[in-house]
């Protein structure tokens, strides 16, 4: 089964610092194969068998702390979880013509409707979002660096935490993942 692994809490320079070819051949070593890395910032699609995505974020945690000696958060997604995804993208005008400020986080559990409702109260910009299981997409249409509703908001609102992708990555870590 292909699988995408979404490394939060990651540099590619200064403190908790991963170099990608390290990441991939860590992959390699415990067994994974296809390991291919999109970009410096933490995004693995690879291929395993006889397991689940929550025992994998589990044990590539372990196996990350281990080889790089700082905790790392994974959130791990089939390549049909990925897809679903991407299918169920409430914002596909947004995504077709400003991809880049349009972004999904993943999460581990999924927010409840509450949870998104008082988010959705809180929003006093332009920003729209949606949450849809263990996703959440956000189209910050002034950009993500002006918002008030920045990843920590989103996770404090939603009391759950998670990592973001931006919508042109998400559809390249599918592209890869369909390649395998």
């Amino acid at each position: 089964m292909v699988y995408i692994a979404l490394l939060r809490g990651i540099n590619v320079v200064g403190r908790n610092q991963v170099v990608m070819a390290e990441l991939r051949a860590m992959f390699v070593r415990l067994g994974f194969a296809g390991a291919q890395s999109l970009l410096q910032s933490g995004n693995v699609v690879f291929s395993a068998t006889g397991t689940t995505a929550p025992k994998l974020e589990q044990f590539l945690e372990s196996e990350t702390h281990k080889r790089f000696k700082f905790p790392v958060r994974y959130f791990v997604r089939t390549a049909a979880d990925l897809k679903r995804i991407i299918s169920r993208n409430p914002f596909r005008r947004e995504a077709t013509e400003d991809a880049s400020r349009l972004i999904v986080f993943f999460f581990r559990t999924a927010p409840t409707q509450e949870a998104a409702q008082r988010l959705r109260a809180a929003i006093q910009g332009r920003e729209m979002f949606s949450v849809d299981g263990k996703a959440a997409y956000v189209y910050y249409p002034d950009g993500q660096g002006r918002s008030k509703v920045g990843s920590t908001v989103v996770e404090r609102f939603l009391a759950s935490s998670g990592t973001g992708r931006n919508w042109n990555t998400v559809t390249k870590l599918m592209a890869i993942a369909d390649a395998i």
